[in-house]
């Protein structure tokens, strides 16, 4: 397994009060919902906004990718904006992943795992990180990632495939996971291509995760995939088979479709399907409890001509046992055939029971809402 140290450099913090109108590339009344549903815009001014957390007392922590930075935001007027975006730390190699636990924020860079200690109420001051594991391969293909913690207290963190299509063994194509002190490092789930994001459910506690397919098999093939782990040591096919059904063409001879966990749904093809959660609020009405809502960031896999996938935020429903019985588009618009002015990435249940999306082409967090 290789190992980079990086050095990371603290930068003091910056905030930028609210008020301007947003970016005219913003385009929210071309976005269609559900009827009684609203977007409106939460936040605005975080360079290549990415995988979000947040902390019990309300602070919504962002992290980035090409800006290396890690942002806060607070509504500390509960108006469902953003009253101030404060930039917490800058100077990380790709700090997409963020998640938050007893007080410290957790920063997953491309090698390693970062902690900040009492992050709040000092956002304008957070001292040097403490380097939870260092253990992580150094590859920037499929090397962002997503973390989170799970309902046993510990840390899950993905290592991608490192090429579109490759066997390399571990640590690659895997979902491990930790305690928070970067210890008991183990892997979780293996035959993973590139998730960047999973949660658990609310009810049976059983990890869910999206997965992108591979590329270079055609404009239909193969599907991203939306995967169910109800237990350690499952394995979900890559580099042999993709989206249950289709034998890799360089690397199925090794391996069977039969041999692996099929998912629970096949997602659109070349959409991009990474943020992902349940939805536990309260706010939406009752249909859509603990129903699984979908980013598809949107792929550049399709021939010329050929419209893109994705740019949506999708719903997958779940009936009382846990299988996938409908898929589809819950809030479309930032793309128009070939033509996208917006990403989204990442999904956020607030308190009050609305929607945070991420948008790291504009910036952006916006809120979708239920009623007035």
């Amino acid at each position: 397994m290789m190992v980079a140290i990086v050095l990371v450099a603290v930068a003091g913090a910056m905030s930028v009060t609210f008020g301007q109108a947003p970016a005219s590339r913003v385009q929210l009344d071309k976005i269609k919902l559900p009827a009684g549903f609203h977007i409106s815009m939460f936040a605005e001014g975080l360079r290549s906004a990415r995988s979000m957390t947040q902390s019990p007392s309300g602070t919504i922590f962002v992290g980035s990718d090409r800006a290396g930075s890690v942002y806060a935001l607070r509504d500390d007027n509960k108006d469902g904006k953003a009253d101030k975006v404060i930039t917490v730390v800058s100077g990380l190699d790709t700090p997409n992943g963020v998640a938050f636990r007893d007080g410290a924020l957790y920063v997953a860079e491309v090698n390693r795992i970062l902690r900040f200690d009492k992050i709040e109420p000092g956002l304008a001051s957070s001292g040097p990180p403490v380097v939870v594991s260092d253990k992580f391969p150094s590859d920037k293909h499929h090397g962002w990632k997503f973390i989170r913690f799970g309902p046993d207290g510990l840390l899950y963190v993905p290592v991608g495939a490192p090429c579109n299509v490759c066997d390399r063994g571990d640590p690659y194509n895997t979902i491990w996971r930790m305690k928070p002190d970067g210890s008991g490092l183990e892997i979780f789930a293996r035959g993973v291509r590139n998730t960047v994001g999973f949660d658990w459910h609310p009810t049976t506690h059983e990890l869910w995760f999206t997965d992108n397919g591979r590329d270079n098999l055609g404009d239909d093939l193969p599907g991203d995939e939306l995967n169910r782990a109800p237990k350690a040591g499952m394995h979900f096919g890559y580099p042999y088979c993709h989206q249950g059904t289709i034998v890799d063409p360089e690397l199925g001879g090794k391996r069977q479709c039969s041999e692996f966990e099929a998912p629970a749904q096949r997602l659109l093809p070349h959409a991009a399907a990474i943020g992902m959660r349940f939805y536990t609020g309260s706010q939406f009405p009752q249909e859509y409890r603990n129903q699984v809502f979908i980013a598809e960031h949107g792929s550049w896999n399709r021939s010329p001509g050929v419209p893109y996938n994705g740019n949506r935020v999708s719903i997958a429903r779940l009936d009382g046992t846990g299988k996938v019985v409908s898929y589809g588009a819950f809030a479309e618009g930032w793309l128009d055939n070939r033509a996208r002015w917006g990403r989204p990435v990442d999904l956020e249940v607030l308190p009050d029971g609305s929607l945070l999306v991420s948008d790291d082409t504009n910036g952006v967090i916006y809120r979708i809402s239920y009623g007035k």
